[in-house]
């Protein structure tokens, strides 16, 4: 453990018991997880690390000295040893003898692949020759806030000599590319004895020749930066103080629940986005600061920042003071126009002749004096770390105006970095979404066996989902599930009783703060009851009922206030029965409030057409395997009406059907699936039969 007084010291977690055991290719991947593994290190995705190595040629079977690198777009954080790029250094050496100069430079990357050892198919970066030409065998190059503080403040040079000394040198702002390579080795040379570089606007980087000793020099620098802020800006009010007071959590969350499907809406235009929500510490004493605006004006600096969050961030007009929201709404949409009639003036303004066509000009991040930020992207997970990348810009300019001025990348410079031609090709590169990328989705009556498949097979598409249900302890287990399978980043989950107006309002609520808005509906929470009509108690029915009518009225009302909200239309799947249509002996109530619902979603799918909101129907029958309706009374009941028991009901309803087979969870979750796509994009009010075939049940 580092020691310092001042902050909470970076944890030295080499294990020499773990280490020695490792070939120096697992020593680069031990150091580079641990690296990765404290936020205040490097951000996600960002900084690399490398080990030259002495390996077998498998051509000659001669020594060969091998560069190991993070290879392109990975995490030092959470890679493994397929994520890093192996290349010959003698092919990278002989490189230098083919640079035609910096005009030319974006070229080089071109040559890498000359140079890869053992056919590795890891793409190497654009950082590739930052480390090769480092005559040290161990390279580490961080994004730690407190040194990019250093970086982006407008004294960097004099800061890096004054905390650092000769140990740590100085080079002005360069791209990342094939010059900058050469800038280090050239700095390196003339240096001998400095143990690393700051890179201004930019990062970190140090170098040795043992992985441990290299690992344990990151740290310390790392430390010693963190140590002298706190004791320089221990008496500094950050960014001019406060000028806003925050907002309790809940009205916080309120806030951000009505402004996020109001932006999802201005943003989705080219594809649909998925919204994240931060009010931490560090985000609410930025947004309610004197100098926030000023400062976010000025955009981020380090490249990875900036890459993730645009040039700049919208402010929203919010006053916490005033609790302006209605205003704020109303004028939402001229705030986004100016956002990006600003940004394609920037475009025009910095483009080059060969530059690619401009892209989505909506801002990434909004910050919300008093209530905190809100970033928007094509996925959940870009969307969660944008923000954790404009919280490390905070970070950055808390520290830098602290004890200097913060400067951020000029917008040249910035545009040459958002439209470098290299990241166009790597834009391009990119697999196209899945059918339902950005779409959210609620599915109600989530834990059980039909509303699970049915969240897997959105999850599977790409979609966000929402998991309802009364059932706690089956909702947690549901939850863990297919967030072990597809992530925790697109599965949430919501305690809802469908019956309750303020738990239902709370729901969308809560799935507006997490993902944005809504999509989908599935409206699927149900119950089965099953009793001669002079059995049936006026209990049954209204539970009936309540459950299956007005539950389904009341998850469609609030869907269609958000959808309305967001005006991108909107696909609402109502789970009903065969019985809907189908009359059964014994279940009066039951069929009575699936007809019902049938009835709901054809008035539903009128009032929808005119905003794009579809609504439709699938009618399961008999769907036995891992419904909770089927435990129970309704099982007992059923085959007591049939005159069986449950293997016996399973085969009853197999062979009554015309085709003979089993309807299974998965079967509703394909129509379900498909009303939710864009293949039944002209589909409206329709009914879809999942019953094996019943000619009671045929709907015309």
């Amino acid at each position: 453990m580092l020691k310092s007084a001042a902050v909470k010291p970076l944890e030295n977690g080499w294990d020499n018991t773990i280490a020695d055991a490792m070939s120096e290719p697992e020593k680069l991947l031990y150091r580079s997880n641990l690296l990765g593994s404290d936020k205040r290190i490097t951000n996600f995705g960002g900084g690399n690390t490398s080990a030259k190595v002495i390996q077998k040629d498998p051509l000659t079977g001669k020594d060969a000295e091998v560069l190991w690198v993070k290879g392109s777009g990975g995490d030092v954080g959470t890679m493994k040893m397929d994520g890093f790029s192996t290349l010959y250094m003698d092919k990278l050496r002989a490189l230098k003898s083919v640079y035609r100069g910096l005009e030319f430079e974006d070229e080089m990357v071109g040559y890498l692949p000359h140079c890869t050892f053992n056919l590795n198919p890891r793409a190497a970066s654009i950082d590739t020759p930052l480390h090769a030409y480092v005559p040290q065998k161990h390279v580490d190059h961080m994004h730690p806030d407190a040194v990019i503080a250093i970086a982006a403040s407008k004294t960097s040079k004099e800061l890096t000599q004054e905390i650092y000394g000769d140990e740590i040198g100085w080079l002005p702002w360069k791209r990342p590319g094939y010059e900058l390579g050469l800038w280090l080795e050239k700095f390196c040379l003339e240096n001998p004895d400095a143990k690393g570089v700051v890179l201004e606007s930019h990062g970190l980087f140090t170098w040795a020749d043992d992985a441990q000793e290299c690992y344990e020099l990151t740290l310390r620098i790392i430390q010693k930066a963190m140590d002298w802020f706190a004791e320089r800006t221990a008496d500094v009010t950050p960014f001019g103080g406060a000028i806003h007071q925050n907002l309790d959590a809940d009205a916080r969350r309120g806030i951000a629940a009505k402004l996020m499907p109001a932006i999802r809406g201005f943003v989705s235009g080219n594809q649909h986005m998925v919204g994240h929500f931060d009010d931490s510490d560090a985000v609410l004493e930025f947004v309610g600061a004197k100098d926030m605006r000023r400062l976010a004006a000025l955009g981020t600096s380090c490249p990875d920042h900036f890459l993730r969050t645009k040039i700049c961030p919208l402010v929203v007009d919010f006053d916490p003071a005033k609790g302006n929201l209605d205003a704020v709404l109303d004028n939402l949409g001229e705030q986004v126009a100016a956002y990006r009639a600003d940004y394609e003036a920037y475009y025009d303004r910095c483009k080059h002749p060969n530059s690619p066509p401009v892209r989505d000009p909506n801002a990434v991040v909004y910050l919300v004096p008093g209530v905190g930020m809100i970033t928007f992207a094509k996925d959940k997970a870009t969307a969660r770390i944008s923000g954790e990348f404009y919280v490390n810009a905070i970070n950055v300019m808390r520290g830098a105006d602290a004890v200097s001025e913060y400067c951020g990348l000029p917008e040249q410079e910035a545009f040459d970095i958002e439209y470098w031609l290299l990241e166009e090709a790597k834009l391009q590169r990119m697999p196209k979404p899945k059918s339902l990328a950005g779409r959210v989705a609620l599915v109600t009556g989530g834990a059980g066996g039909i509303g699970a498949a049915i969240a897997a097979r959105y999850l599977s598409e790409g979609a966000c989902v929402v998991l309802a249900d009364i059932d706690q302890g089956n909702l947690d287990k549901a939850k863990a599930q297919l967030q072990g399978a597809f992530g925790a980043d697109v599965v949430r989950s919501v305690l809802m009783d469908v019956t309750s107006e303020d738990a239902v309002a709370n729901a969308y609520s809560q799935m507006a703060v997490e993902f944005g808005g809504v999509d989908i509906l599935v409206s699927n929470a149900g119950i089965a009851s099953s009793a001669p009509i002079e059995e049936t108690t006026v209990e049954l029915w209204d539970r009936n009922m309540d459950i299956l009518s007005k539950g389904y009225f009341l998850v469609s009302r609030e869907a269609f206030k958000v959808m309305r909200r967001q005006d991108m239309g909107g696909s609402i799947v109502f789970i009903a029965s065969k019985n809907g249509l189908a009359a059964s002996p014994n279940a009066a109530a039951y069929c009575t409030a699936k007809a019902s619902e049938i009835h709901l979603a054809r008035c539903l799918a009128l009032e929808g057409a005119e905003a794009g909101i579809r609504v439709n129907v699938v009618n399961p029958d008999a769907v036995l395997r891992g419904s909770k309706i089927w435990e129970g009374e309704w099982l007992e009941q059923r085959a007591s009406t049939y005159g069986t028991d449950k293997d016996g009901l399973e085969e009853m309803y197999r062979n009554r059907s015309m085709l003979k087979r089993s309807v299974l969870p998965e079967d509703i979750a394909e129509a379900a699936y498909f009303f939710a796509a864009d293949t039944s994009a002209k589909s409206t009010g329709n009914i879809l039969n999942v019953d094996a075939g019943n000619v009671q049940a045929f709907p015309r």
